[in-house]
């Protein structure tokens, strides 16, 4: 016992400072997170898509459509940059680039209102960009949907009922949106959170996976059980430096949802980080190639964030993908880190995640055993 103990502290020392003394390792374990933790939430500080580029098309020319294109103008999702009455030339403005969407207001529209009749406003938006086309498609709905119910309410007064009657009996139940752990609806708040955690895990895999693979080319893998131990230590302890930078400093800076549980937070961070450097000493092993953990790494981002359910929804996956995310810590570290960091849900509600981590950290230690094992490939 006390061997092994020596053999973790010897392990634990010279694990830290090859990581300080190996220029490639220090940049991605170290310097990458910081740089990603300034560079990566730039550009969605704007949080909400604003002043989107908009057409009105005209053609009915009543005091009611110019009401709609006033109120489409004063609504804070929508730039109205044009109001015609050609739709083609909404049209090509569209195709150009120039706009993003417009609305329709057909003739006849005020027309139709005043008999009762149905009347419809198209909107039109820009489809492949899906946040662009829902500020549209909100925007001029709401625009239509305000002077759609002045109408109704002056409807309603004139058969008779007062201001406050006919408010009520417009909309006698009144719906109240409020979102839940994300209260400006950001897209930063929604994805920089979740993301930040597959940056710590692909920055710990490669600086890891590279280091392992310094060991295999120098023949220096073959190690006891409190070393392998110590070296999983001190590659842990720089990756818990880099979770608390990004939970502690990273979120507050730009104002992320955050501090709902901040003590489960810790205990996850020390299970993921943990999985996550046992998986990077795995596959350095496995490669026995310092360069080529760097590269196969490299493209493995956007594959783990569509597995790890919180851009995608796990269901539409195929069910091999459902089972196979498992292997990777991003799935269980993110979905445990939103519910205790965003969400506050107290510690036993994520023990599920917790021990699949831990599951990978010691499975991946008991096949370090036998990978480290294998012979050196000759040079």
């Amino acid at each position: 016992m006390a061997d092994e103990a020596l053999r973790f502290g010897s392990a634990w020392r010279e694990t830290a400072l090859a990581v300080l003394r190996d220029k490639g390792v220090l940049l991605i374990m170290l310097l990458a997170p910081v740089i990603y933790g300034f560079f990566y939430p730039w550009p969605y500080g704007t949080q909400a898509v604003t002043r989107v580029p908009v057409a009105v098309v005209d053609q009915d020319h009543t005091a009611l459509s110019r009401q709609i294109a006033r109120f489409a103008l004063a609504n804070p999702r929508l730039d109205v940059r044009m109001v015609t009455g050609d739709v083609g030339e909404a049209q090509q403005a569209l195709w150009r680039g120039e706009i993003e969407g417009y609305a329709l207001l057909p003739a006849d529209l005020k027309r139709n209102v005043l008999r009762g009749t149905s009347a419809v406003v198209t909107i039109e938006g820009n489809g492949a960009y899906a946040l662009l086309n829902k500020a549209v498609l909100y925007g001029f709905s709401e625009a239509v949907g305000t002077v759609s119910a002045g109408v109704e309410i002056r409807k309603l007064q004139a058969g008779g009922q007062s201001a406050v009657q006919a408010a009520r009996s417009r909309s006698p139940l009144n719906t109240q949106l409020v979102a839940l752990f994300n209260p400006t609806e950001g897209y930063g708040s929604y994805v920089v959170p979740a993301v930040a955690l597959l940056i710590l895990q692909q920055t710990l895999l490669m600086g890891v996976a590279m280091l392992a693979g310094t060991w295999a080319e120098a023949g220096r893998l073959r190690a006891s059980m409190g070393a392998w131990l110590g070296r999983l230590g001190a590659l842990s302890g720089f990756g818990f430096l880099s979770g608390i930078f990004y939970f502690g400093w990273v979120f507050f800076l730009q104002d992320y949802p955050r501090g709902g549980n901040p003590l489960g937070a810790l205990v996850l961070l020390a299970f993921y980080v943990a999985a996550i450097c046992t998986v990077g000493l795995l596959l350095g092993c496995w490669f026995r190639d310092r360069e080529r953990a760097l590269q196969v790494l490299l493209f493995t981002a956007l594959p783990m964030a569509f597995l790890s359910g919180f851009s995608w929804p796990v269901e539409a996956l195929p069910e091999p993908l459902q089972a196979l995310r498992w292997l990777f810590p991003s799935t269980a570290g993110i979905q445990a880190s939103l519910r205790l960091n965003q969400m506050g849900a107290p510690l036993h509600d994520v023990l599920p995640y917790l021990g699949v981590l831990l599951s990978l950290t010691l499975a991946g230690l008991l096949v370090l055993r036998l990978v480290a094992t294998v012979p050196a490939k000759p040079t």
